[in-house]
């Protein structure tokens, strides 16, 4: 017998059910039995409703029954007496409200006699996947996964708990649904240079269950807010790079800790991102080996380390909001844009710029975010673009074709 699916109203800090909430009515003219039954997903029901016997014109003849509003197949019911009026149902599946299913005996005339709540559901599995951070190192903040199907059809109280390993007493989080439906903030009192124990505490009509222990220190699990103020900028005429500058998270100058960054970029019609992991503790970076007139979306995350001499790193905050910038649009004329040919005998540059390529390559490899080699790397790559402009010149006898259709003398420069 299907009760239909789970129908919620999210309100803040907790889950309502909808406004056909189930309330038992037990008039005194009729009940029914068993009242508020709790069953399992798959079981079966046997109901009644009887009428009282000093109730004038009481008799079971002619009621019938509804189900959230609906009224039940006739087929479902039979009299047991004069009094009383049988009710049969198969295969429930879960409640349709986590507050209960409202089971309503009628008269023949279509007034409410009885009432009473249908639960029917699941017991709650075993919570998994907890996860929690500090931000400031007094407060906490946990999240959870509420067990492998997570859906009960029953209310379900989860509750954190929490404790110092080694003394203390139990206690219990107040602040639910902070981050999510399935978390919870402790604001203070919490110590330092000492673990806790952490673990989630599920329970309904049908059962309880409790996730295993998660053991941690406050200062392995600092993280921060994403650096502010990233700022990408090109690097001169350099129509492969970009430059990315960001500022320390304001949490870093109140405690004694760094920070390593990560950096990720991606191609403005792609979803695709590339991260740079090597940024170290710097609050700058060079992007090299873009691509020429293309802009890019560029964020920046941050990761605490070394607090209070902590060995373990804390966890990587959350990205900057994008940043976008584009490369300098490349000065080489493309295939089909007007490229002289070069003329019969003259000497090939190709070992120069072969050479040149694997150094260029190399550096574009190694020089991430590093200021190591990035004014040679300027140099080379200046001076490459220069001689592609040259050997273009060049190649058309000292004229070349422009745009527009004239010609441009030029003068051949010295190599």
């Amino acid at each position: 017998m299907s009760l239909g699916g789970p129908r919620m109203v999210e309100g803040p800090g907790q889950l309502h059910p909808s406004p056909d909430r189930c309330s038992s009515l037990t008039p005194d003219t009729a009940v029914i039995s068993p009242q508020d039954p709790t069953l399992l997903i798959g079981s079966s029901l046997q109901a009644t409703c009887s009428v009282h016997g000093d109730t004038p014109g009481a008799t079971a003849e002619g009621l019938y029954w509804t189900l959230n509003g609906r009224r039940l197949p006739p087929e479902l019911s039979r009299m047991l007496n004069a009094s009383t009026m049988a009710l049969a149902l198969a295969n429930l599946n879960g409640s349709r409200q986590q507050s209960g299913d409202n089971l309503v005996c009628h008269a023949r005339d279509g007034s409410i006699l009885a009432g009473s709540c249908l639960y029917v559901g699941l017991p709650p599995e075993k919570p998994f996947n907890i996860s929690c951070w500090s931000r400031n190192m007094k407060d906490l903040t946990c999240r959870w996964t509420p067990g492998t199907h997570g859906e009960t059809f029953l209310h379900t109280n989860y509750s954190l708990k929490y404790k110092l390993r080694w003394y203390g007493q139990d206690n219990t989080c107040e602040e639910y649904h902070t981050v999510g439906p399935h978390s919870c903030h402790i604001p203070k009192d919490l110590a330092l240079f000492t673990p806790y124990e952490i673990w989630v505490e599920a329970t309904n009509r049908l059962g309880s269950a409790r996730s295993d222990v998660l053991t941690l220190d406050i200062l392995d699990v600092v993280t921060t807010d994403p650096p502010p103020d990233v700022h990408v900028s090109r690097v001169g005429g350099l129509e492969d790079q970009l430059s990315v500058r960001w500022v320390s998270p304001p949490a870093l100058k109140d405690f004694l800790f760094q920070a390593k960054y990560q950096i990720r970029y991606r191609v403005e019609d792609s979803v695709d991102w590339k991260v740079v992991d090597d940024v170290s503790n710097q609050t700058s970076c060079r992007l090299a080996g873009l691509k020429p007139g293309t802009v890019y979306f560029v964020q920046v995350r941050c990761n605490p380390f070394g607090i209070y001499g902590s060995k373990k790193a804390g966890i990587w905050s959350e990205w900057s909001h994008p940043t976008a910038a584009s490369t300098p649009r490349s000065e080489r004329p493309g295939p089909g844009g007007g490229a002289c040919e070069p003329r019969g005998g003259e000497p090939s540059s190709g070992p120069v710029r072969r050479e040149l390529k694997q150094f260029l390559g190399w550096l574009k490899k190694h020089a991430y975010c590093s200021n190591l080699s990035f004014r040679l790397y300027d140099q080379w790559r200046a001076w490459m673009q220069k001689s592609h402009k040259t050997r273009n010149q060049h190649r058309t006898r000292g004229s070349c074709p422009r745009a527009d259709g004239a010609r441009r003398e030029v003068l051949p420069d010295k190599l």
